[in-house]
């Protein structure tokens, strides 16, 4: 897989015709040829997707949220797993870090805490939290001095792997040994990238560190695929990054781009998913496209 050449300047306009920006939109929001999944018989084993990139601000938090909530409406069973210490998925789904007694924390040093007294439930039917705070930033530390470090997260995981279909990771903004955990456990990595320039070259860093995860630790480690996030179809430089995205990786990156838009800082504030908050928006219908194409990636992987 070649690295993403530089880009090099071009003159064009950064505005353009309303007509033009519309047209480039429809383009982007177009449906995906992902089919409408069927509906399961049974739940489990659970296949474990970490959301990765080691630059913040990328838009995995949202994503995570987002897309286990239309995994969720898709009648799958999902646990959300906030492997940050800053605590920003749980804060996203109404829960407030601070005041959890239990959190992930628990799990990875041992002390005998059980999963199911870490796990609650969210809003969304079907949708389960497994919570973090900044304790979690201790146990990268302590984790340091332990045999078989790297699988910490998987042990913890696998007692409830048979209880869910998806398990999605959110890691935090580093190639850390928090971020190496869930990749050493994930089946597969889903790489939220803005689209913007310094993001596209923190790419080419983070592959390297899953090639060696696969080669070291786990040998079934997949790209799950690339989602192009925070897509302004009216600037000329979005448009030039996602274009090079395509360019350097091809069939991996997703047909669901998500547009930036208001909507996803509202529902931060409201503790929801936009699948809940704005349902009929145009970044619900975004999540539920990426939702099918994972579906169908990971049906095709297993």
């Amino acid at each position: 897989m070649s690295t993403p050449r530089p880009m090099e300047p071009r003159k064009a306009p950064l505005d353009e015709p309303e007509g033009l920006v519309e047209e480039r939109r429809a383009e982007v929001s177009k449906p995906s040829f992902a089919p409408e999944p069927a509906p399961l018989s049974g739940h489990g084993p659970a296949r474990v997707i970490a959301v990765a990139n080691q630059k913040g601000g990328v838009g995995k938090t949202t994503s995570t949220i987002n897309l286990g909530a239309c995994l969720a409406e898709y009648g799958r069973r999902v646990l959300l797993v906030d492997f940050d210490p800053q605590g920003a998925l749980s804060v996203g789904l109404g829960v407030q870090p601070h005041q959890l007694d239990r959190t992930i924390h628990n799990l990875l040093i041992g002390g005998g805490t059980k999963i199911d007294e870490v796990i609650i439930p969210t809003r969304v039917p079907g949708m389960d939290l497994l919570p973090s705070n900044i304790d979690l930033s201790a146990a990268e530390v302590q984790l340091v001095t332990e045999v078989g470090r790297e699988q910490a997260l998987g042990r913890s995981l696998r007692p409830v792997r048979g209880d869910y279909d998806m398990i999605l990771v959110d890691c935090q903004p580093s190639l850390g040994l928090l971020t190496i955990n869930a990749l050493a456990c994930a089946h597969s990595v889903l790489i939220p990238l803005e689209c913007e320039y310094f993001s596209l070259r923190g790419v080419a860093l983070l592959i390297d560190t899953i090639e060696k995860v696969k080669d070291r630790l786990n040998p079934d480690l997949a790209i799950s695929g690339i989602l192009a996030t925070m897509y302004d179809p009216r600037t000329l430089h979005t448009r030039e990054v996602r274009d090079r995205v395509l360019e350097a990786f091809g069939e991996l990156v997703f047909d669901a781009t998500i547009n930036r838009t208001v909507r996803f800082p509202e529902t931060t504030v409201a503790g929801e998913p936009i699948t809940k908050w704005a349902p009929n928006s145009a970044g619900a219908k975004a999540y539920r496209q990426l939702a099918r194409e994972v579906i169908a990636r990971e049906a095709a992987a297993s």
